[in-house]
């Protein structure tokens, strides 16, 4: 399978991974071995990365940013074939993040950098990247809020609100045919809960645990993109 997931404790063996961790990445990886479950290691990452932002007087380091998005691509991984497009957009796009925090300290430093030399919506910048990974994290915030609003609410109907919601503005009428037909190669809700190593019980527990670290995350990285009159229409 892609990027992160064939080093995840949890996962079956795979093949070699078309896009290779950094060393970071895999260094993180290594040190959640461990772990029960893949959501409980997201889940407490990214709290971890909260609480490092607030010690940092509100401001996020590009390097345990990379790292903590690192482990959200086995949440992709294991939804399947129908957001395998989000996630070999989601692996390249953190691992270009990982990469580029051997030059810059912080996620306000790449936009800065971007901005002076005009290219922050460029194919290829980290500002764009940066967008990139941001969408994939709401994806699985939005995902994960459906999932939760009824008890029995189908995977497919939450995976496609979610993906209305965050992505579907911004990709053309072919990939969003494409999706849609994918969608219904989805597991059951059911399906899922086995697949996260969880239960009917902690599986709420550990999707709110995300929800609720990961929203002042996204909240930060869109308002990097505001403060500098840059909007998030892209």
């Amino acid at each position: 399978m892609l990027g992160f997931r064939s080093q995840m404790p949890w996962s079956a063996p795979a093949a070699a991974p078309a896009e290779p961790m950094c060393d970071a990445a895999a260094a993180v990886v290594a040190a959640r071995k461990g772990m029960e479950t893949p959501l409980t290691a997201v889940a407490e990452a990214f709290e971890e990365l909260a609480r490092r932002m607030e010690a940092d007087g509100g401001e996020l380091r590009l390097g345990p940013f990379g790292d903590t998005c690192a482990l959200v691509s086995v949440l992709f991984s294991c939804l399947g074939i129908a957001f395998r497009f989000a996630e070999i957009e989601y692996v390249a796009k953190v691992n270009d993040l990982i990469g580029a925090a051997k030059s810059y300290g912080t996620l306000n430093d790449i936009l800065d950098k971007d901005v002076e030399n005009d290219c922050v919506k460029k194919q290829g910048s980290h500002s764009r990247n940066l967008r990139r990974v941001r969408l994939g994290l709401g994806l699985i915030k939005v995902l994960f809020e459906q999932f939760l609003s009824t008890q029995d609410c189908s995977l497919y109907d939450a995976a496609t609100t979610a993906y209305g919601q965050v992505c579907a503005p911004f990709h053309s009428w072919a990939v969003r045919k494409a999706v849609g037909a994918g969608m219904y190669t989805l597991p059951s809700r059911e399906q899922l809960i086995v697949r996260l190593n969880e239960t009917d019980c902690s599986v709420q527990k550990e999707m709110r645990r995300y929800i609720d670290a990961s929203s002042p995350i996204i909240d930060y990285i869109d308002n990097l993109f505001l403060s500098r009159n840059i909007s998030l229409d892209w």
